[in-house]
């Protein structure tokens, strides 16, 4: 419907945007870190701009959202880009209503924006980015030096959007034996990150439909058929005829893939079953046995962001893992919802929190099998009820008692809110009915493997 009304005019003499009011029980949608866009692109790749090789040029459409923000209102002093003040070229760009960076919160430039540094495995110093103009001094750039570093072999921590990565060179079977061996990761895929479509489409038969996600603002990991003659080690991905391949979604990666001209591993910064680490000293705690050298920066993660995974089936694209560049953007019920937590199930958490006609689905929190995991996964609880003012009423939990999540939400239940079990598989079904808008009654069949039964016993579907 268009409603048409009129009104006397108010007499303002001038258009401004005034600062950002708190509002009690108001909440907004908030967007995911988006992929480098193609003008940041053409910045970062151009000699003669002042954001030449500058490794966290962003502006209004793409670069950090949901990770560097603690509170809302979004703006600059409840993020973690508050300890950065802008130089006068940035701030102009801010206040201009014209210009592509206004009032684009994570604003920078080398002048006056975070830096990056590389250093070895015990925190030491080997080479750092700082001040003015240091895009253009390349034998003192740290990222061209971790560049140099991974085509000799070596494994480097990097620290991404939501937390550290681990990179080596994905053609070198020597190094990804070792990065299994370090990693304690025996045999489950590793993710690879090339520099462009061209180079995707030398190791895998890419689609139309894959290359659009490849190329999407989401930049997600995507599982395509691997070709026979690609260089890729295949100790990467061992006995799959399928490879989970990315393209650069910050301008850091940007850079160092152009600058290593070579297919890079690139996977979660943990031992096998722990949180991606985020911050630098928890990186060099517990990655120093795994990676030979860090590349660094000095702004902070405030929420951890594991890469999105996705499939194409027949024409089709369907998540995998939803994370990064996904959630928190909610999925939209078909009805109006009270606001409950679903606290999710033990093998590859995720929470899910609804309010109106909103389930704010959390990013991917992983296997909940160890403290490190349930403090990850209570933290981010918390954050999602902050940014969006939902406070449940209804706490519902998966019926297997040993489940950490069943112990959390059972806990919670200890201050009064109301707890409902869940039959695993059913929860499966449901999900599925909410995520396409159906109502209807329906046969369900889940064989996801095994869940507690309504009977007392485990069942395999």
């Amino acid at each position: 419907d268009i409603t048409i009304s009129y009104h006397s005019p108010i007499g303002y003499k001038s258009f401004e945007i005034r600062s950002s009011i708190t509002e009690e029980g108001k909440y907004q949608l908030i967007s995911p870190d988006i992929a480098t866009c193609q003008a940041c692109l053409s910045e970062l790749l151009d000699s003669n701009d002042r954001r030449y090789r500058y490794p966290f040029t962003n502006c209004t459409n793409c670069g950090p959202r949901f990770t560097i923000i603690e509170d809302m209102p979004y703006d600059r002093p409840k993020t973690t880009m508050r300890y950065f003040q802008m130089c006068p070229q940035c701030q102009a760009e801010y206040d201009n209503p014209l210009d592509r960076r206004f009032h684009a919160q994570p604003n920078a430039c080398s002048e006056c924006g975070p830096q990056v540094e590389l250093v070895d495995n015990q925190g030491n110093q080997v080479m750092r980015n700082c001040g003015k103009g240091f895009p253009a001094l390349r034998e003192s750039d740290a990222i061209a030096y971790a560049s140099q570093l991974l085509k000799e072999g070596k494994i480097v921590a990097i620290k991404g959007l939501g937390g550290f990565l681990l990179a080596c060179d994905a053609t070198n079977e020597v190094v990804v034996k070792t990065l299994r061996e370090r990693k304690r990761r025996s045999s489950k895929p590793f993710a690879i990150m090339v520099a462009d479509i061209e180079e995707a489409k030398k190791h895998c038969y890419v689609s139309a439909e894959e290359e659009q996600l490849l190329l999407s603002p989401q930049s997600p990991i995507v599982l395509m058929k691997w070709k026979e003659g690609s260089s890729v080690s295949r100790e990467v991905a061992p006995n799959l005829a399928y490879l989970g391949v990315m393209l650069p979604y910050t301008p850091l990666h940007h850079i160092l893939l152009r600058d290593t001209r070579l297919p890079l591993v690139m996977t979660s910064g943990n031992l096998s079953e722990e949180p991606i680490a985020r911050d630098n000293d928890e990186a060099l705690k517990r990655l120093s046995g795994i990676a030979d050298y860090f590349l660094i920066h000095n702004r902070d993660i405030y929420s951890r962001y594991d890469d999105s995974v996705t499939i194409v089936e027949r024409g089709v694209s369907q998540l995998v893992r939803r994370a990064r560049s996904y959630a928190p953007y909610p999925i939209t019920l078909p009805f109006k919802a009270k606001q409950v937590l679903g606290c999710g199930a033990e093998m590859k958490n995720t929470f899910c929190l609804t309010r109106d006609n909103y389930a704010f689905l959390s990013q991917h929190i992983g296997d909940m099998e160890n403290m490190e995991t349930l403090e990850h996964f209570d933290k981010t609880v918390s954050l999602y009820k902050r940014l969006f003012r939902i406070e449940p009423e209804i706490i519902a939990y998966d019926l297997h008692p040993d489940y950490l999540a069943t112990t959390y939400a059972q806990e919670l239940g200890n201050s009064g809110m109301k707890l409902i079990p869940i039959q695993h598989h059913h929860a499966h079904i449901v999900s599925c009915m909410a995520d396409n808008g159906v109502e209807s009654p329906v046969i369900g069949v889940a064989f996801d493997g095994t869940g507690m039964g309504m009977d007392g016993h485990i069942w395999g579907g």
